[in-house]
């Protein structure tokens, strides 16, 4: 069973056992990229430390058997553990020490990296330490993964004849030997030996044109082979285009890392191990060139990096460079400030309302339509209480309004400004050719900023905080009432929740409708002065 978190998701969770590679591309640091990568929870007990790079290793340095147990113990006995993974296990007494540790364990889930010889042709693995793994190791593991010469030294280990590689009819023979000595499942990987596009051997680097891999095993239904008295196999061959590339450190730990977390993740072998040769694939043309040598791959080539934190979004865009100012315009204009100390002359105060009715009828009817775009009833419920707003706001401009000696139907007749027409038919246009998010980012400047300025004139030493002193004063207070609170607050959670669902290119998209929309906002208070004329009267 995976291991389930607060909000009640799985996390698969596999432990890697295996040598550190100082410069990141491959061994435990490279597994647990690749497990992370696939949404897996890493775990690791290491069993040598390593001085490599992109060039070569430089030296190992065993980690005591007894600390490994202890290190294996201590995550099994608290976290647990759904698929084990094995890379480079340096000598005899290690792959001992695992063997006995997953056997006490009771852990059936092994995935074997047998990491004998480095991308850069250094030995990892002593002869003296194969023929324990042979015995130790290979009866208990579900899937063994060697590249051709560890396959062949496998064969060779255990008394057969090493096999040359001249089509992928050998490597399959091959791939079928090495099962045979005990483990559940073989992949023997073919980029050591990249083969024509008809299947035989490519003898120069121009007709190197495909790299085949084979995964062997128990057969399910009509095998390829079928010999009476023999265990029934089954035989995939999972072609891949060559590739010309430098970038292949840790392929065989990215590899077998990718398969573990495919498995714990509650894949079938085949589809696990296909999903696992196409990321590797991806992995290395994606590659960030890194290194003199042999470089790293891209691990995180299919990852959605997002450039804020999940439920800090607003945080995130307000903070950005290129909306920052835009937004600091908007909520600090002269006009809101004049509505603040109470010196906003009078008709503009007027004029201001009557456009915002207009205002709210389409802001009323964008919400509407994003409730008709939207595909959860949550989203229905929410915009139509936008709506509802509205119509509560609308009421209280038409009391306003009273105030000041204008009617309803006045106001009704009230011709629609310019900046007004731009602005609403900017949201509209939004909502009609874009998606239901799009349409949220275009009406949340108004939602957002009207709470955020009435809150910010509310706490303002500046501000007159009274309806003698401030004409004002109702307006702000409306804006900070609970009502309004609450509708700010639904948008905010609603915003932060389909943010995180976007890809990083789009929220670059979604910024631009968010900023062009403010500054529409600013436009808006624009359209009366905010300052009295000398000589004249508020």
């Amino acid at each position: 069973m995976s291991a389930s978190n607060d909000s009640g998701r799985t996390l698969p969770r596999v432990l890697v056992i295996a040598g550190s590679d100082s410069s990141g591309g491959a061994g435990l640091e490279a597994d647990q990229k690749v497990i992370a990568a696939h949404g897996c929870y890493a775990m690791t007990a290491t069993t040598a430390l390593t001085a490599q790079n992109t060039k070569g290793v430089y030296g190992i340095h065993e980690v005591p058997v007894d600390f490994l147990r202890k290190q294996i113990d201590a995550v099994v006995g608290d976290v647990g553990v759904d698929v084990v993974k094995t890379g480079m296990l340096a000598s005899a007494g290690t792959i001992e020490a695992v063997a006995q540790a997953l056997q006490d364990h009771k852990l059936k889930t092994l995935v074997i990296d047998p990491v004998m010889i480095a991308t850069t042709g250094a030995e990892l693995l002593p002869n003296s330490a194969s023929r324990a793994l042979c015995e130790k190791l290979l009866p208990i593991a579900t899937i063994l993964t060697p590249n051709v010469p560890e396959a062949n030294k496998l064969l060779l280990e255990t008394g057969h004849e090493e096999r040359p590689v001249q089509s992928v009819v050998d490597l399959e023979d091959i791939a079928i030997k090495v099962q045979k000595l005990g483990s559940k499942w073989v992949l023997v990987k073919g980029g050591h030996t990249p083969f024509r596009r008809d299947g035989t051997e490519a003898k120069t680097e121009d007709e190197m044109e495909i790299v085949v891999n084979v995964l062997v095993g128990p057969a399910s239904g009509k095998t390829k082979r079928d010999t009476e008295g023999e265990e029934k196999l089954q035989a995939v061959r999972i072609e891949m285009p060559y590739q010309r590339s430098r970038n292949t450190h840790g392929t065989g730990c990215s590899l077998a890392s990718a398969i573990a977390s495919n498995l714990a993740k509650g894949m079938d072998m085949v589809p696990a191990v296909k999903a696992g040769i196409r990321y590797v694939d991806a992995a290395i043309r994606t590659a960030p060139g890194l290194g003199q040598g042999n470089g790293p791959l891209n691990h995180f080539h299919s990852v959605k990096a997002l450039p804020f934190s999940s439920g800090h979004f607003l945080d995130y865009l307000l903070e950005r460079p290129d909306v920052a100012p835009v937004w600091d315009r908007y909520i600090h204009h002269p006009f809101v400030m004049a509505m603040g100390d109470g010196t906003l002359p009078r008709e503009s105060f007027k004029g201001y309302l009557m456009q915002d009715y207009v205002y709210l009828i389409h802001y009323a009817r964008a919400n509407a339509l994003a409730s008709y775009k939207a595909k959860n009833i949550e989203d229905v419920a929410g915009s139509a209480a936008i709506v509802a707003n509205c119509f509560r706001e609308m009421n209280l401009h038409v009391q306003y309004c009273a105030g000041f000696g204008i009617s309803k139907e006045q106001m009704e007749k009230t011709e629609e400004h310019q900046a007004c027409t731009a602005y609403t038919r900017y949201v509209l246009d939004i909502g009609q050719s874009e998606d239901w998010f799009a349409l949220q980012m275009a009406l949340a400047p108004c939602l957002l900023g009207y709470g955020a300025i009435a809150k910010h004139l509310h706490a303002s030493p500046n501000s007159k905080a009274n309806e003698t002193d401030n004409l004002y004063w109702t307006w702000i207070t409306n804006y900070v009432a609970d009502d309004y609170t609450t509708a700010v607050k639904a948008g905010c959670e609603l915003l932060e929740r389909h943010a995180v669902l976007q890809s990083s290119g789009r929220i670059e998209e979604l910024v631009r409708v968010f900023i062009h929309a403010t500054k529409m906002e600013i436009g808006f208070w624009e359209m009366f002065p905010y300052k009295a004329e000398e000589g004249g009267s508020q």
